[in-house]
This record gives structure tokens, sequence and C-alpha cells, in this order.
């Protein structure tokens, strides 16, 4: 895989409990998604969070690794509907840290059975950059999935 660069911009405006901040991604895929302190740790209201960003990028990862594991086993997917949940808690002596990272793929792919999504997992989480990222920074990450 070559080497790869990609960069977000963000401003952010007032103090921590009260400021709000935008987040752009400098590809133009998205721009101005609103964040906050009271949206980060209460209800979203409509506005995006770090973790909710990451839950997407480890969601992302996992399935075009996915994706590329069952393509080389003979079995490409027709088609993964995968979730990733982040989950953010107080650790003694440390602060907030992320503590864990579910994935969850419901994969619907011809010829493949259980063993064989269960092996591509495998090999997918272990390909999976944010995966290995993850877990060197203390963070559990359980992955699963199923047939459809």
């Amino acid at each position: 895989m070559p080497h790869i660069e990609r960069r977000a911009q963000l401003v952010w405006e007032g103090n921590l409990a009260r400021g709000e901040g935008t987040v752009a991604g400098d590809s133009g895929a998205f721009r101005e998604l609103g964040f906050s302190l009271p949206t980060r740790v209460g209800q979203p209201q409509g506005k995006t969070s770090p973790e909710e960003l990451l839950a997407a990028a480890h969601g992302g990862c996992i399935t075009m690794s996915l994706a590329g594991e069952l393509t080389r086993a003979g079995t490409p997917p027709g088609r993964l509907d995968v979730s990733c949940l982040i989950e953010m808690d107080e650790v003694e002596g440390q602060g907030h840290q992320i503590v864990a990272s579910h994935v969850e793929a419901v994969v619907a792919a011809d010829g493949v059975d259980d063993p064989g999504l269960q092996s591509a997992l495998a090999a997918a989480d272990e390909g999976c950059p944010f995966s290995q990222l993850l877990r060197r920074a203390g963070a559990a990450v359980h992955v699963s999935a199923r047939l459809a």
C-alpha cells in the first residue's frame, strides 16, 4: 500500500463549555460538521464528535479490509452492513480514554460459509490499521460478523 496522507481542518470558537467548532475534510467529502462539548457528552443534536468520527474511520477501514479478504478468498461481497461503536470512559489516573471499539458486520456474499467468513474477518481485523492503532493504545477491539 502506498504512503497515504489525509488532512482535516478544524475551527473552534469560544471556551470549552460554551464554544463550538467545525471540522471539514480537505477532500471536500464533508464540510463544516459541527461539534461541541455539550453535544459530545450529551445528545448529538445533529453534530458530530471525535468519537463518532473515529467510529466511522474504524468501521470504514474494517469494511474495506473485509471486502478485500472476501474477494481474495473468491467470495466477493455483494453487500456489507457494518456498524462501529466507540466507547470512551474514565480510566483511573488517566482521565477519559478510548477504551473499546465494537465492530459488527452483516455480510451478503455468495459462496461463503460461516467458517470462511470468520477467517476473512480475522484477517481483515489483523490487516486494519485502525484496529492495530486502537490495540496499541490499549483499547479493546471487538469484531464480529454474521451472514445475512
